[in-house]
């Protein structure tokens, strides 16, 4: 021990000896933060640079991502594998419902909620909760409206259930497929476009119908003009959501082909809302046939005369 702290003394006295022989030598303290590299410090000076890296993603936010997805490597037959998708608390599903409900102008929804933690669990149960609301709304709707009538007799609707849940599934899971299929080709093709992940492209489809299981309950209002003015204003809010997400993705490919699908997302996102509330609520009201009252015969009388 007492040899070591003579060498660090000495070693001490070196370093002492050459400050006093060259005062300007440049020293080096843990406390001085380091320089930022030159590229970082070009970025930061770029007009709209850090828009787009908000919007986009880094290289560096790409990396994390990679590593994230590098821990999930259990095979997919596994329990551990679809336990990932499921991997989200409460205050999560939350945060992602306001954010489909209330989007922000110039927010990625991906970047801002889905990215770090993508799930099925929120996706799943909205679209689940939807079902059944459409199928009882309508049903509802339907009582209301013929609600008083005498030949009326109230035949609860089973069918809607699953007509409702093929609809809302198959639009949930068939066109995020679509569209993840087609960005990947674009991306093949035009070297700027954002591929996002198909697990990624659920979440956005799943969180963006939740603001029509609101609207589904208050379809049951039997007035033509409320229920569309709801739809419409549905329709805006999801479909901006849908838009702020997939606009960056495509905006760097040919200016009509990014137009062409992005046009498409919506109208397929309008087919959805008008279908639904069209088949569901504003169905034809069918005739009701009068109550046949059977006429008394001859015969019949001439008995009744005769007592």
């Amino acid at each position: 021990t007492a040899c070591l702290v003579m060498y660090l003394f000495a070693e001490f006295d070196d370093a002492a000896n050459l400050l006093a022989a060259n005062p300007d030598a440049t020293t080096i303290s843990i406390d001085e933060p380091a320089e930022l590299p030159k590229n970082q410090h070009s970025r930061l000076q770029e007009p709209g640079r850090e828009e787009d890296d908000e919007l986009l993603g880094t290289d560096d936010s790409d990396k994390t991502e990679l590593l994230a997805g590098q821990k999930k490597s259990a095979p997919f037959w596994t329990f551990e594998y679809y336990q990932t998708f499921f991997d989200v608390d409460t205050y999560q599903v939350l945060d992602r419902i306001k954010g489909s409900v209330f989007p922000v102008p110039g927010k990625n929804f991906v970047r801002l909620y889905i990215r770090s933690n993508p799930d099925l669990y929120g996706p799943f149960w909205i679209c689940a909760t939807l079902v059944f609301t459409i199928a009882v709304s309508g049903n509802l709707s339907n009582f209301f409206i013929h609600l008083g009538k005498p030949a009326y007799r109230y035949v609860p609707e089973f069918r809607k259930v699953s007509i409702a849940a093929t609809t809302i599934y198959a639009y949930a899971w068939l066109i995020p497929l679509a569209l993840w299929g087609f960005l990947m080709w674009r991306n093949s093709k035009v070297m700027n476009i954002v591929s996002y992940s198909f697990l990624e492209i659920v979440c956005v489809y799943g969180y963006s119908l939740f603001i029509y299981i609101p609207t589904a309950v208050l379809w049951i209002i039997p007035q033509q003009v409320v229920r569309w003015l709801l739809m419409v204003f549905s329709l805006c809010l999801s479909g901006s959501v849908l838009v702020m997400t997939f606009w960056p993705a495509v905006r760097d490919d040919n200016r009509r082909i990014a137009v062409a699908t992005v046009a498409t997302i919506l109208l397929l996102h309008a087919l959805l809302a008008v279908g639904c509330l069209a088949y569901f609520f504003d169905a034809p009201e069918l005739d009701m046939p009068a109550p046949i009252i059977p006429a008394h015969n001859s015969t019949s009388k001439v008995l009744l005369e005769q007592h």
